[in-house]
């Protein structure tokens, strides 16, 4: 029982592209997001595989040695102590951590009385196939052609495809729901959605003997432009690099942020349908997966650089934070429908007991809404989007230095950026809904207006914790941005413990990155701001509203 929850922890722990829940698993100096198909190190998950089919051949004061065996050999690796490591270790505990939440939140969020639509709960559930489909994958690139499957695009794109079909399929059910009366059925959807993952595994498997190299492309490489139109074009200065993602790849990697963009509006806009205000708050839990869905593509985008490794972290530190906030979503969702510690025993009612909602929710009908554009508009734009961000990304980064030479405050403004203009924009959402708009730089009277506390403070204790949690949030990402700098700047990760001028490099980093960060507090105070609806309908129960 122990080895196989040991086995089932490292296979499924973790979200979405971000995006849902994964597991890093470590080798040497590096850690690999199994979450993540491009970073899988096939080496790694065989161990634990070999490791743990060991242990269930062990009796039980066996089992309980294992730790020391596990302490033994990591005292063999003399760079234990390096910052590097230490922040990969880092990235496996929030990944391992991550899986509790997302099965929670997957409980939660199916409770019969919340009425989610069955399309979409299905497509949150299809997510855990995608993570465990990524390890064969891995396991054929490194074994067939002995690399990792970031060079290998055709198994990389097929992969990421699986999520992406999840994420048509959260968007489609709560569309559908939302404008319906009559909810799709899941059957369907499950089955082409099943059939696409029994297609992606058989090719998987037949790939290699079907004459597929390392860098074959996904889909042929449908839609690249050939070599000499692109060297032709009077912006390009750097070939493209052979481990670059093909079009199709790319165009699944923007699907699936795109599309999650999308199913988090859908969600919100489910609160009117269900007049469950509650379904907002997963929206704002929906967040963190999305800023770890940004973390993967810019890893991409500086073509997986090593040097890069604290997006590895910051994405397994959105994964985990994200599963935590969606986790603690779903169950206010239910717990306003009337879930209960009851629920836990399956003997506790019969099934033919009717629930109602703590606060009627449940039991209100559907406020259908006649929908804003047709399927087809929302593909078409989706696909259109997504067509000119990838060939913009893949073709357009070659005539810049960026890719080529990575810049971690370049690569955590790319990250940054994006989530928070799309939290900025339902802050805004949220404040209009209660009459109240807001904006950084005019006031009603258009006179210029800037942030500062007294803002933060009209939230009470809710902009308070919110505050609280961005300013730790800086100093988690602080550590990381350092040792990355310091490796930039003399070729070798600090060891913090050992050495005391690392050590004082370190903290000097942070105490100069602190002096500059004075420069953004505007930019702090808005995303304080923009927390403080979710941390008061989350954390503190609306309680703010209520007084």
């Amino acid at each position: 029982m122990v080895a196989t929850q040991l086995l089932m922890a490292t296979v499924l722990a973790g979200t979405v592209s971000g995006f849902a829940p994964a597991s890093f698993v470590k080798n040497g100096d590096r850690v690999l997001n199994l979450m993540d198909p491009s970073v899988i190190d096939v080496t790694a998950i065989s161990s634990v595989v070999e490791s743990t089919s060991q242990v269930m051949q062990q009796s039980p004061e066996q089992i309980l040695g294992i730790g020391d065996s596990i302490s033994n050999v990591a005292s063999q690796t003399s760079t234990l102590l390096s910052f590097s490591d230490q922040g990969q270790n880092l990235a496996g505990i929030f990944f391992q951590s991550s899986l509790l939440p997302y099965l929670a939140f997957l409980y939660f969020l199916s409770f019969k009385e919340n009425r989610i639509p069955d399309v979409g709960n299905f497509g949150f559930q299809f997510i855990l196939l995608f993570v465990i489909s990524t390890i064969p994958s891995g396991i054929i690139s490194k074994a067939t052609y002995g690399t990792s499957l970031a060079n290998v695009d055709w198994l990389h794109g097929g992969a990421e495809l699986l999520l992406t079909v999840a994420n048509i399929m959260i968007v489609f059910g709560f569309k559908e729901a939302s404008t319906k009366s009559d909810q799709p059925g899941v059957g369907f959807p499950r089955t082409a959605s099943l059939g696409i993952f029994a297609l992606f595994i058989a090719t998987m498997a037949l790939g290699p003997t079907l004459g597929f190299q390392a860098h074959s492309e996904f889909m042929f490489g449908l839609g690249d432009l050939p070599s000499s139109t692109v060297n032709s074009l009077p912006w390009v200065t750097h070939e493209d690099p052979i481990n670059s993602l093909s079009i199709p790849t790319w165009i699944i990697h923007f699907s699936s942020v795109i599309e999650y963009l999308v199913a988090m509006n859908l969600v919100w806009n489910y609160a009117e349908v269900t007049g469950n205000e509650k379904w907002k708050g997963l929206t704002w839990g929906m967040l963190p997966l999305h800023a770890s869905g940004i973390c993967a593509c810019t890893y991409h985008f500086f073509y997986n650089a090593s040097v890069l490794q604290i997006l590895v972290t910051m994405q397994a530190g959105f994964t985990l934070l994200g599963n935590l906030t969606c986790a603690i979503a779903a169950f206010r969702i239910a717990q306003s429908n009337g879930w209960t510690l009851g629920e836990l025993n399956p003997f506790s009612k019969s099934d033919d007991e009717g629930i109602v909602g703590s606060d009627g929710a449940a039991a209100m009908p559907l406020a259908i809404a006649e929908p804003k554009e047709s399927n087809l508009v929302l593909v078409a734009k989706v696909a259109a989007m997504t067509l000119f961000l990838s060939y913009a990304v893949k073709y357009g980064e070659l005539g810049i230095d960026l890719g080529f030479e990575p810049n971690a405050p370049a690569a955590l403004a790319m990250v940054f950026s994006v989530p928070a203009i799309t939290a900025f924009t339902y802050y805004q959402k949220s404040q209009g809904e209660e009459g109240s708009g807001f904006s950084f730089f005019g006031g009603e009277d258009g006179e210029k207006k800037s942030l500062s506390m007294d803002d933060v403070k009209k939230f009470g204790v809710a902009g308070t914790l919110a505050y609280v949690l961005t300013e730790l949030a800086f100093w988690i990402v602080a550590f990381p941005v350092a040792g990355t700098a310091l490796y930039q700047t003399t070729g070798h990760w600090p060891d913090v413990f050992n050495e005391a001028g690392d050590r004082a490099a370190v903290l000097g980093f942070i105490f100069a990155g602190a002096n500059v960060a004075r420069a953004f507090v505007p930019v702090r105070l808005g995303a304080a701001l923009a927390l403080a609806p979710w941390v008061d309908e989350n954390i503190l129960g609306g309680e703010e509203k209520a007084e």
